[in-house]
């Protein structure tokens, strides 16, 4: 699956996207996130604090329980703002 990050997820991970093949367990968004958070330590910074790092699947948003069956794309962005 393609993951996709933006905005200051983008600056700690290090990248604006990548594929991954995540393991067998990882079937939820904060699955997908708890497994990305211990790949090393830009991700780790990244995904700290899950409740503020928001997902996308496929282009829709997802809550963290969400699952990943038959998904595409991930994207991980911070919340947004107005104004």
């Amino acid at each position: 699956m393609k993951l996709l990050y933006f905005a200051w997820v983008r600056e700690r991970v290090g990248l604006d996207c990548e594929n991954v093949d995540p393991p067998a367990g990882v079937g939820t968004v904060a699955e997908l996130a708890a497994w990305l958070a211990a790949r090393g330590e830009g991700y780790a910074h990244a995904f700290e604090n899950p409740k503020v790092v928001r997902a996308a699947i496929d282009r829709r948003h997802a809550r963290p329980d969400s699952p990943l069956a038959g998904a595409r794309e991930i994207a991980f962005f911070p919340p947004m703002t107005g104004g």
